[in-house]
């Protein structure tokens, strides 16, 4: 056990050193999968398994999608592939409000910038870029031809699900200002390999000495399906420019006020 830690540890050191000399060189793009377990809460515990197969397919574009990362050793985006769906788009319309929007992080600035449109407006949300504590295990695994390394951390639900809503949400929002602030923590477990020196990872995710080909947060996992290395020259990464400047916690105002005029509106035609 001692023997394999201080060999872990001269592994993490040598990865260091590495994404300090020679990252400069790394660029590529990097397809994910994202797959998330549907949870119904108590409505859905009411349905007969038949029926939830019908919700599940009807929500399959909201439980599985595919993403791009294309990446320098600076800068990143974080781009969901385009999929042409009429009959998800004519019954998940609503839901396609709360989308994951064209994300830009920039680690060495420590920066964030994601176009996210909301109720026929576009908002470009401008923010500091959260930096996770993560915690390095020895655990290892394969992923494909890379040796990855896992790696820990406690992470604010805010943090992850800013721009992600539900009309749960403000039920939720009201009891916890009757008791008080209360951060609700979320546990994520990430796979990062050092045979690829870039500190970057998809979505939030970031600051592991190797990229990240591998996270769980909640219901959700995203997994490196395809990488694509380029050594010998580094990719432009640009980040998006369209859209009214605002913060995530501007943003995430905004978007409940809204929801709660539309809830209010709505109760106010059924009385």
């Amino acid at each position: 056990m001692k023997a394999n830690l201080v060999k872990f540890i001269f592994i993490i050191a040598i990865t260091l050193f590495t994404i300090n000399t020679s990252a400069q060189k790394f660029s590529g793009k990097i397809t994910y999968i994202s797959k998330a377990k549907m949870d119904l809460g108590s409505w859905g515990a009411r349905l007969s398994e038949a029926r939830k197969k019908q919700v599940a397919a009807r929500l399959k574009n909201r439980l599985e999608k595919t993403y791009i990362l294309s990446f320098n050793s600076i800068a990143a985006t974080f781009l969901e592939e385009e999929k042409i769906d009429a009959v998800a788009s004519a019954t998940d319309s609503w839901g396609g409000y709360f989308s994951r929007g064209d994300q830009y992080k920039n680690i060495k600035e420590g920066t964030l910038v994601q176009a996210q449109e909301f109720y026929g407006k576009r908002f470009l949300v401008k923010d500091i870029l959260y930096r996770i504590d993560w915690t390095l295990g020895t655990e290892t695994k394969k992923i494909g031809q890379y040796t990855c390394y896992k790696a820990k951390a406690f992470v604010p639900a805010t943090e992850l699900n800013w721009y992600n809503f539900s009309w749960s949400d403000l039920n939720t929002d009201e009891e916890e200002s009757a008791k008080g602030p209360e951060e609700k923590m979320i546990i994520v477990e990430a796979w990062y390999t050092p045979q690829i020196p870039i500190a970057q990872g998809p979505a939030e995710f970031w600051g592991l000495p190797g990229l990240i080909l591998e996270v769980s947060a909640a219901n959700t996992t995203l997994l490196c399906t395809e990488i694509v290395l380029n050594k010998e020259k580094t990719v432009t990464i640009e980040a998006p420019d369209k859209g009214k400047e605002i913060t995530k916690k501007e943003y995430t105002t905004t978007v409940r006020s809204k929801m709660v005029e539309m809830r209010n509106n709505r109760m106010g035609r059924r009385g």
